[in-house]
């Protein structure tokens, strides 16, 4: 006789650990399926330049900053100092005034007549009392004075404070856009450290094969550089004496440090390379990219000569050009002051002839 025993159920147990492990298994199966791969370097690349482009930018307002701080620093400093001239002045006054009172008080102690009566000497009362007069008149004057000093210091303290709250406010500024700056380097770093150490070198590798074959077709100025020699590609010239010592002082620069905020003359950044340059050549302009624009004469890219100013990437970037399509720039942290083809910096924005 055929059995009809019902087959043996799981137990709850074993339903629930094996549950659990397709859940897992499924898991696993759908983060594999949806990590984001690792990429490469040509995407780390890309992604990097973008970071050090908004570094640029934040860098190029906390240039600015930096240089209203100063500014304003100055002049807090000379309104404190012109305050502090003016109270030592009002301090004086009123202890001339006080010495009138009491030269005042002293001799009008008494009644005029009764000091005619006893005084030995009339005429010399006469004197007296023709002094009293002046010195009534000049107890005035010091109060107009006195009365003057206090509207113009007060003026002065209204203007010292109000340019220690700005000096605040951009002090404020300053923190917020190097937090920016130094938030985007790191991020830019991090993506760095994706790579390997080899793919890092073989990207170092390349950009420093792109600059040398830029720094091969640039212009040659010349030992004199007076801005009269033929240059050897293009045979372009620069438009003044003035671009050409300018471009001349940068060339000896290359291989310096980009170093964010520099000036020189051992390390700059994009900037402070220009800013730097025209310096040596005689000339002074201004810290940042934003403000450089606006100095000169601004040309056409076609009209391009060497020691002109060449500015990139919504201005946040600038150069010195250098002939033949290159410039001569500071470009990003990790790098040196070097010739680099205008193609290859990024997109182009303006020119200004200084």
């Amino acid at each position: 006789m055929a059995s009809h025993r019902r087959p043996k159920q799981p137990s709850r147990t074993r339903v629930t650990v094996l549950s659990a492990t397709a859940a897992a298994a499924v898991a696993l199966t759908s983060q594999a399926a949806h990590a984001d791969p690792k990429p490469t370097k040509s995407e780390v690349k890309a992604k990097v330049d973008k970071l050090y482009h908004e570094a640029e930018v934040a860098t190029e307002k906390y240039n600015g900053a930096k240089e209203q701080q100063d500014k304003l620093k100055k002049q807090a400093d000379a309104l404190q100092d012109k305050v502090a001239r003016g109270q030592d002045e009002l301090n004086t006054l009123r202890g001339q005034l006080g010495s009138f009172a009491t030269a005042q008080y002293r001799s009008g102690g008494l009644d005029p007549s009764v000091q005619l009566l006893l005084s030995s000497d009339p005429d010399s009362f006469l004197e007296q009392a023709s002094a009293l007069d002046q010195l009534t008149a000049k107890q005035a004057e010091s109060l107009q004075k006195i009365q003057a000093k206090q509207r113009a210091l007060a003026q002065q303290r209204k203007e010292a404070q109000g340019k220690l709250s700005d000096l605040d406010a951009v002090r404020k500024t300053l923190g917020t856009n190097k937090q920016k700056f130094q938030g985007k380097l790191a991020e830019a770093q991090k993506l760095l450290n994706t790579l390997t150490a080899a793919e890092r070198a073989k990207m170092a590798e390349e950009e420093e094969q792109r600059a040398t074959r830029a720094a091969g077709e640039r212009v040659d100025l010349g030992s004199g550089s007076s801005g009269n020699e033929a240059v050897e590609l293009g045979k372009e010239v620069p438009a003044s004496a003035l671009g050409a010592a300018a471009l001349q002082a940068a060339h000896t620069r290359v291989g310096k440090p980009y170093v964010r905020t520099a000036t020189g003359p051992d390390s700059f950044d994009c900037s402070g390379l220009t800013m730097w340059a025209y310096a040596q050549a005689g000339a002074q302009i201004t810290r940042t990219t934003f403000t450089q624009i606006n100095q000169g004469t601004r040309i056409a890219r076609s009209q391009l000569k060497p020691g002109d100013l060449v500015f990139f990437s919504n201005t946040s970037h600038v150069g010195l050009y250098a002939g033949n399509n290159t410039v001569l720039h500071a470009p990003y942290p990790g790098t040196n002051v070097r010739y680099e083809s205008m193609s290859t910096i990024g997109s182009y924005q303006a020119a200004v002839r200084i």
